[in-house]
């Protein structure tokens, strides 16, 4: 049977098409809350990162009721690193909002997201949204979402797909894009009345799958799903089926949402959505069932790790001086708590060291990981990101995506040349007024560090997506990066009488006044070999001095080096230190001497 009273609804888009903009617009308007509640955009972005990021990174569960419905909403990442939160989520949800932005179209990520919501039986409502956007296109943009869901193989849904015109910005949702409405009411109707409600056997013994966990410094780990099947009471007794079988234990505490939060309950029947407390070792995939009923799930699988980074323990001269955990233990234990939520992520020793290597979706889910850390008082060293290669017929494979470029037309050139230079394999060229839009295969390798190029090549223009595709057989060596770095050989402050002297040579990376040690990188060098360098150099004092005989010191302004732009920049031999205050570059054999013995070694 179905229940008629509840909507479990996946909202799924690529990223910056709205979604979380559009929740927020309904929980404006849905009247169950006062304004103090709701306070600035994108309320659900709650992590300081989503916040200034503009992204989400964790999805989120929350309940409006309308007309006596009670209608549970996920709302969902739209960043393809980030892919392994929806591919769990999907699971908890009967139907699904697919944004398309009005201007834009579907993107490399619809297609995923739609793909694994297909995967999972979910059926879609079509939102067009940005309807206000100056340069929209409505109609073409939902010609573009319906003929993708052909494309994925819903052609026996697409006769029934319902869709609808929305702009969350201005708060309204219409049938007709030429008649703007005043509220959103069009689009919870079309949720309500076209959506089903979750397919239930209330009858049969309690069965549920724990696809995300919460976690509470007072309670531990929060197990959250959709219950299939049963009724589940708290303070009772449940079989938890794990890797290695099932254990018997005791719900402390259970859960519905409401609205914004929680709420407690005492029962909750199948098709509801409930967080569990109490649960021991609790993991994602787990299923909950009643007392010796055999009806385990099977486990949730997402898509493997394309790529890799190496952790260890900040070895640098200025080691301690900025966080509060420095030791091999204290990062052990900070990615082992990482693993209970992050499903796509995964954390292996590596032989011999005491040092970690970090498998994720792409160079962004690693850096949000790291970033979280730093803020939390980490002080690591991270190495070059490394892409995963498997072995398949006795042949290297190595991940490759679909690389999307939007550029006005008369910068296409540079774009071209570049991910050429990469490998990159041009599939489709289509002009969309003075933008033209490039569709590339390119090896994941290529992908690193390509984005800082293609936007400094364009002056910013270049809009770019990419999304993995599969694996192929390895394409060879590409080229790395063009120019050396400049090499502090001492100890001390950079001085901006020393960079003056130096920056006709290159470009630097630190701005006057930084503290600087030996083996740090401060900057780049015009030239494609490695400069060592004294920034730290003060002028001359002389008892003489004449009018004008001192020259006037211009720096130019240091490049901005965020995390991500250093963690791509960075080869072989160099780390990336991170602390809570600072992002330095380094080599990681510190000593000139020591560089230059492994450099003998190297090519003996």
């Amino acid at each position: 049977m179905r229940r008629t009273d509840i909507r479990n609804v996946v909202i799924i888009a690529h990223v910056d098409h709205g979604k979380t903009t559009l929740v927020d617009c309904l929980l404006r308007q849905s009247g169950q809350f006062r304004d103090t509640e709701l306070k600035g955009e994108r309320i659900l972005d709650s992590n300081d990162l989503e916040r200034e990021r503009g992204i989400t990174i964790l999805s989120k569960n929350i309940a409006i009721p309308y007309r006596g419905v009670k209608i549970n909403l996920i709302d969902t990442p739209g960043h393809a690193d980030f892919g392994g939160e929806v591919e769990r989520v999907v699971k908890m949800a009967d139907g699904c909002l697919v944004l398309v932005d009005a201007a834009e179209g579907p993107m490399p990520q619809t297609r995923f997201v739609l793909e694994k919501a297909l995967e999972a039986g979910v059926q879609p409502i079509l939102v067009v949204n940005k309807v206000d956007r100056p340069d929209g296109r409505p109609t073409e943009a939902l010609d573009e979402g319906l003929e993708l869901l052909a494309d994925l193989g819903g052609e026996d849904i697409l006769d029934d797909v319902k869709y609808v015109y929305t702009s969350a910005k201005e708060g309204y949702a219409t049938t007709d894009p030429e008649s703007p409405t005043t509220d959103m009411r069009p689009l919870l109707d079309l949720i309500v009345d076209s959506l089903p409600g979750p397919e239930v056997d209330a009858d049969a013994p309690l069965q549920m799958m724990v696809t995300t966990l919460d976690w509470s410094e007072y309670v531990g780990r929060i197990a959250v799903g959709r219950i299939n099947a049963g009724t589940i009471q708290a303070g009772q007794t449940i079989e938890l089926h794990q890797t290695g079988g099932p254990k018997k234990q005791k719900i402390a505490a259970l859960y519905t949402f409401d609205n914004l939060g929680r709420a407690a309950a005492e029962q909750a029947e199948a098709g509801d959505i409930v967080s569990i407390e109490g649960l021991l070792d609790v993991e994602i995939g787990d299923t909950i069932s009643a007392v010796d009923a055999d009806n385990a799930l099977p486990r949730l699988t997402v898509d493997e790790p394309t790529l890799e980074m190496v952790f260890s323990v900040n070895s640098s001269p200025m080691v301690g001086r900025e966080g509060k955990y420095v030791t091999t233990r204290q990062i052990k234990g900070r990615l082992e708590k990482e693993l209970e939520r992050n499903v796509a992520l995964r954390v292996e020793m590596v032989p011999g060291t005491e040092a970690y290597a970090v498998k994720g979706r792409g160079v962004l889910h690693l850096a949000i990981l790291i970033e979280t850390m730093r803020r939390e008082g980490y002080e690591l060293s991270v190495g070059k990101p490394r892409v995963i290669f498997k072995t398949v017929d006795g042949k290297k494979h190595e991940p490759f995506e679909t690389l999307r470029v939007e550029v006005p037309t008369d910068a296409m050139g540079p774009v071209m040349e570049l991910v050429g230079h990469r490998r990159g394999q041009l599939d489709e060229m289509a002009q969309r007024g003075d933008y033209s839009l490039l569709s590339f295969t390119i090896p994941s390798r290529g992908l690193i560090g390509l984005r800082t190029r293609l936007l400094n090549a364009t002056r910013g223009t270049a809009i770019i997506n990419h999304r993995f595709e599969s694996y192929r057989p390895f394409e060879g060596d590409l080229p790395s990066r063009a120019n050396g770095v400049f090499i502090s050989m001492v100890p001390g402050k950079a001085v901006p009488f020393a960079m003056f002297n130096l920056q006709d040579r290159g470009e630097f990376l630190i701005p006057p006044g930084v503290e600087v040690y030996e083996g740090m990188i401060v900057g780049e060098s015009a030239r494609d070999k490695d400069v060592t360098v004294n920034p730290c150099k003060e002028k001359k004092l002389t008892n003489m001095r004449a009018s004008g005989s001192d020259e006037n010191v211009s720096l130019k302004p240091p490049r901005d080096m965020g995390l991500e732009a250093a963690l791509e920049y960075i080869e072989e031999d160099e780390l990336v230190e991170i602390t809570p205050e600072n992002i330095r570059l380094r080599k990681i054999l510190l000593k000139e001497a020591d560089r230059r013995r492994q450099g003998r070694s190297a090519s003996a």
